[in-house]
């Protein structure tokens, strides 16, 4: 099924409907052929379909990124496409011994169904605030290229202004209950295995700062991490305020922290002092995100 036009087709309806955005990078060939089990070959040549249509464009180190939201066909030409691709469809309907009442209720349940894109322009990350929210959405992002905002489980507008709700097991009993008409995607995450790995084998830590944006984050993350630590190893946490990251970071072997904070934090602490506090989401909830937005 994932051949390389099957692939072109989704990214082109993707961008189409500003799931991808303009001047976006798309995940790597590597990436997305794990994803969809196929060779990065594969990937690369749907690619650069894409690119002869003007659509993307390779930008070295970055891969592939958006440069425009539809291909450069001028309407005569799409019509040409779309006459001759209907064509193909019908012949093979009628093949199969559909009748012209069926083949035309089969067609408008399509093109009703076909509406569900402008369902996911506004996905939204839970979490218990915003900075949590973040963390999640950009752990999303990072492994399958899909954006969300980040809104705290209890914002009252998440009911109203929202499409799609990628929601940690934590909540979902309660959207799954209050929320209708809105898809619910569960969402099970762990922090980043690399991170993990650092914390228990690279680092000979007695003393670990956490920096974050919101106050609130502070003890839920300090819960996360009890089982990532050694006993003895100590926690001095705190937020940033305004520009300046708080003075006990001076103190600590290592420093974690957040994407809120990121900037900050990589701009004053030098690398070897410094890790980022990164999830990691599983393959079971990034496949059912994915199939909403391919296998539909």
């Amino acid at each position: 099924m994932s051949s390389a036009k099957y692939i072109a087709d989704r990214i082109r309806l993707l961008i189409a409907t500003k799931q991808f955005q303009v001047e976006e990078t798309l995940p790597s060939t590597r990436e997305l052929g794990k994803q969809l089990n196929v060779s990065f070959h594969t990937v690369r040549k749907a690619y650069q379909q894409l690119q002869e249509e003007g659509l993307v464009s390779s930008a070295g180190g970055r891969g592939f990124v958006v440069k425009k939201q539809h291909t450069s066909l001028n309407k005569e030409a799409r019509l040409e496409y779309g006459a001759e691709r209907m064509k193909t469809v019908l012949e093979e309907l009628i093949g199969y011994g559909l009748s012209e009442d069926e083949i035309e209720m089969a067609f408008e349940e399509q093109l009703t169904y076909m509406e569900w894109p402008n369902k996911f322009e506004s996905c939204a990350s839970i979490g218990i605030n915003t900075e949590h929210a973040q963390m999640i959405s950009s752990a999303i992002k990072r492994a399958i290229g899909v954006k969300s905002e980040a809104v705290a489980w209890n914002d009252p507008n998440v009911m109203i202004d929202y499409d799609a709700l990628f929601v940690p097991i934590t909540y979902l009993k309660y959207f799954q209950t209050e929320v209708e008409d809105i898809h619910v995607i569960p969402v099970v995450y762990q922090f980043n295995p690399q991170l993990l790995i650092d914390l228990g084998s690279k680092f000979e830590l007695t003393g670990l700062g956490l920096v974050t944006q919101d106050e609130d984050t502070i003890p839920f993350l300090l819960d996360e991490l009890k089982s990532a630590l050694k006993p003895s190893t100590s926690i001095i946490a705190g937020t940033i305020y305004g520009k300046s990251l708080p003075l006990f970071v001076r103190d600590v072997d290592v420093v974690l922290y957040p994407s809120t904070t990121a900037n900050l934090v990589e701009r004053q602490m030098p690398e070897k002092k410094r890790l980022a506090l990164e999830y990691s989401i599983a393959e079971v909830s990034l496949n059912l995100i994915r199939s909403e937005l391919w296998d539909q």
